[in-house]
């Protein structure tokens, strides 16, 4: 296998997520050669290019590709029952195992009076109610258990027909002698209450617990004021059996039916659509296009264009439903029904394909970082320069924060980015010397104008922009330095403000919102992170080697060499004022003194124990 040849297909590998997904070989006539799970997509992916661990079948399974899709998907579950349902659409050359007619098991809310809850591994479209598949059938078991053991369904096969009941020919039988039954066959439960907790189950299977939980308590704290103890020791039973409930996937559900699914992720000239094709309730296909914008902006052409692409690409019609985040160009597609939801099944199933489309997009922009640096660099600055309209890219970007706790040792940093990428050997600190007290905006002032006199002194170049992690009150006090020393008109400067991540321009009190989850922000958020990172870390230190020397360089004889001897034995201040407390009359052996001898000890002691007895 030539490491040259495969070189694609290790940038795709690299550029994966590890997130829980599958994973899809692909020639290069568009067939898919194996379909794969895994937990962490880019790690799993990666084994295939470590040759001497692959079987030969496998090296020639690679060597045929030319391509690795991939879905993301919420759970490692997910990804089990999505391969399943990928492999019997697909039927993949190299994939041995799940191509039979074996399926998950479901849960089925027959149709019928008083209705029985089953285990079946067929869906069959009779009206009956359908909830899963389940990955483990020991999971569906324990939820059967479950469902039963808290509203106590019948499971006998009898035809509970109202006129049957009504002729009295049922007795009751063993299982509600047991408790496990309220009777329905013999009109010792209504079909009203039966029902109702028919719909409580159905909620639950929909992972609705809210109502069921409320219920349950209700019942327990009633049969506990009735003294019914063992009434309510079974409802508390059944409340800590809810606990053990896991709501069903998103990749699959027998009410969706088919169904086509697109999701829009817009940058400023680019777009991602993700296409999720749904056949009787079960995700089958997945992928996403990239489509380059050009003066086209509108976001409902956008997506009509996106649809008439991927329509083009799967080389057949369109399903007859169509969810999507807003509504195309409907003239376009006069057969479809266009649904826009807002809540339940089809709108996590729009979550899930907007979520491939932006995990897309961010592979995308990684290969291009792996591909060409230097462009990947040039586009976020360009976009940096974009959203902060400043007149050239911020190549080289400074970033100020403040850091103090109460007044007392205050500190600043100044961190550098070059080409937005971390200068570590740039970074500077600052002690506070004219400040009294916890006065951030005259701090800000110091450091600032410090930083800067000293480049106009020396004649170096200025940054082309200057961050100050703070709101209006920090850029303020910047910005009149910038005046000051007549650098406000060549320096851009902006405030970046924690609480909503806002944008401050020097005398404009209305915040700028960059765009959430786009590159500039991101970068301005990572100066500022640092920033501060940098900072606490100079502050900690400070306060640590302040509280050393209060505690310990005040003691008369005890010098450097003899405070690390001392911490070196019992490491921390703490302990040493615990030991010299300690007489040695008291103790077989004067600890003290094996560490500093016998003068020093005394001298420690003396100064200790004063401040014992305060």
């Amino acid at each position: 296998m030539s490491a040259e040849k495969h070189t694609p297909l290790r940038e795709q590998a690299a550029a994966l997520p590890v997130l829980p997904g599958i994973y899809q070989f692909v020639d290069g006539d568009g067939i898919v050669l194996y379909v794969g799970k895994a937990k962490a997509l880019k790690k799993r992916v990666s084994q295939y290019f470590v040759e001497n661990r692959l079987p030969s079948k496998i090296r020639v399974m690679v060597k045929k590709a030319v391509e690795i899709r991939h879905i993301v998907t919420g759970s490692e579950t997910d990804a089990l029952l999505l391969e399943n349902s990928l492999i019997k659409t697909l039927q993949p050359r190299y994939n041995a195992m799940l191509k039979d007619d074996k399926t998950y098991p479901w849960i089925v809310l027959k149709r019928e009076p008083f209705p029985r809850i089953l285990s079946t591994r067929r869906v069959v479209r009779d009206g009956s109610a359908y909830f899963g598949p389940y990955a483990s059938i020991g999971v569906q078991r324990n939820l059967l258990e479950i469902l039963h053991a808290v509203f106590g369904f019948r499971t006998c096969k009898l035809n509970l027909a109202p006129e049957e009941i009504a002729k009295g020919i049922y007795r009751p039988c063993l299982e509600y002698h047991l408790g496990n039954c309220r009777g329905p066959c013999a009109g010792k439960q209504s079909e009203g209450e039966y029902n109702e907790l028919v719909e409580m189950a159905r909620a639950m299977l929909r992972g609705e617990l809210g109502p069921i939980r409320r219920a349950l308590t209700t019942a327990m704290k009633q049969a506990a004021a009735e003294l019914k103890f063992e009434h309510a020791a079974a409802y508390k039973h059944r409340l800590d059996l809810l606990e053990n409930y896991t709501s069903k996937s998103v990749i699959a559900s027998s009410s969706l039916g088919d169904l086509d699914v697109f999701a829009l992720v817009v940058d400023e000239d680019v777009a991602y659509c993700n296409f999720a094709r749904i056949k009787r309730g079960t995700v089958i296909n997945s992928f996403t296009v990239q489509l380059v914008l050009g003066a086209e902006q509108d976001p409902a052409r956008i997506l009509t264009t996106a649809i008439q692409q991927i329509q083009e690409k799967i080389a057949g019609p369109l399903a007859r439903e169509i969810v999507l985040p807003f509504l195309p160009e409907k003239a376009l597609f006069p057969e479809q029904k266009f649904s826009v939801p807002r809540r339940g099944e089809k709108l996590r199933l729009l979550e899930f394909a907007e979520k491939n489309a932006r995990i897309y997009r961010a592979e995308q922009l990684k290969n291009l970082e792996i591909k060409d640096p230097e462009k990947a660099t040039n586009r976020v600055l360009d976009a940096l320069q974009r959203e902060l309209h400043l007149d050239r890219p911020p190549r080289w970007i400074e970033c100020f924060d403040n850091s103090n706790l109460g007044g007392t040792h205050p500190v600043a940093s100044c961190v550098v980015f070059r080409d937005a990428k971390p200068a570590r050997k740039e970074y500077r600190h600052f002690n506070i010397k004219t400040v009294t007290g916890p006065d951030d905006f005259a701090s800000m002032r110091e450091i600032v104008h410090r930083r800067y006199s000293r480049l106009l002194a020396e004649g170096d170049l200025l940054p082309d922009l200057v961050v100050v992690d703070g709101g209006k009150g920090q850029l303020s006090a910047a910005f009149g330095v910038f005046q000051e020393l007549g650098i406000a008109d060549r320096v851009p400067l902006v405030g970046l403000a924690k609480r909503i991540e806002e944008v401050f321009f020097p005398g404009d009190p209305m915040p700028y919102y960059l765009k959430r989850g786009g590159e500039p922000l991101k970068v301005l958020m990572h100066i500022r992170d640092e920033a501060h990172r940098f900072g606490i870390t100079f502050h900690r230190n400070k306060r640590s080697a302040d509280f050393i020397h209060s505690e310990l360089e005040n003691i008369p004889g005890i010098g450097p060499k003899t405070i690390a001897q001392l911490l070196n034995a019992f490491k921390s201040v703490s302990a040493i004022r615990a030991v010299a407390l300690v007489s040695p009359s008291e103790s077989s052996s004067d600890s003290l003194a094996e560490v500093v001898g016998p003068s020093r000890a005394a001298a420690i002691r003396k100064y200790f124990l004063p401040l014992s007895s305060k």
